[in-house]
């Protein structure tokens, strides 16, 4: 694991950790972490093991990084929309260590989730994305509202929605409704979980890791 610094375009510095896979890499991957107001931060073991998986088994240079204001990372929590800028210095950053020609998965789990919808909608270098726990339902998380239907046309890029059966903030109809609204989506409803996957962790990150494999590298 190399940790790594980069800066935004308006000039917060963040911090991160890149996992690189063993041999070249097939292409790269960018991990955002759930809400920095609520514990949120790179270390999560759900993230943990999407980047393990993203990395020994798919063979990606994944990079987990912090928000801005969150442990090491510089400035001050933009309320979800700042953080979009957070996402395009880690998205250059990934591509810094990979052939720039080589795909590119924007990977968010809850306000993770939020922000990369939000910035996958305008930033084509994200080839992939997966959602992990979107928070639809109503919530005390203050989030930004997220792309309706019109804006998430222009996102013709594969995507994934995943979510615990059990998710609060995810509930499967609501996952399946905004799903409808994107040109490719798939839904996956992982039984007997939640939001957090505990002790799911590496089956979830299994299912992540298939998707962006199947996606990025076809056969």
């Amino acid at each position: 694991m190399e940790p790594v610094t980069f800066t935004t375009d308006d000039g917060a510095r963040l911090e991160g950790e890149l996992r690189m896979p063993e041999g070249e890499p097939r292409g790269s991957a960018v991990l955002c972490h759930p809400h920095p107001r609520h514990g949120g931060s790179k270390d999560h073991p759900l993230l943990w093991a999407i980047r393990n998986d993203l990395a020994a088994t798919r063979h990606l240079a994944v990079l987990a990084f912090n928000f801005r204001g969150v442990m090491g990372s510089g400035g001050t929590y933009g309320g979800g929309r700042d953080e979009v800028r957070d996402v395009a210095a880690a998205i250059r950053a990934a591509r810094d260590r990979a052939p720039a020609e080589l795909p590119t998965a924007l990977i968010g789990w809850s306000f993770g989730a939020n922000v990369a919808v939000r910035a996958a909608i305008d930033d084509q270098r994200a080839a992939a994305v997966a959602l992990i726990g979107l928070p639809l339902a109503p919530n005390d998380l203050s989030l930004p509202p997220l792309p309706d239907a019109t804006d998430l046309r222009a996102l013709r890029r594969p995507v994934l929605l995943l979510a615990g059966e059990h998710d609060t903030f995810a509930p499967a109809t609501e996952v399946e409704a905004y799903a409808s609204s994107f040109p490719q989506a798939t839904v996956r409803i992982v039984a007997g979980t939640d939001h957090y996957f505990w002790r799911r962790e590496r089956e979830a990150a299994a299912i992540v890791g298939g998707f962006v494999e199947r996606v990025l590298t076809p056969a």
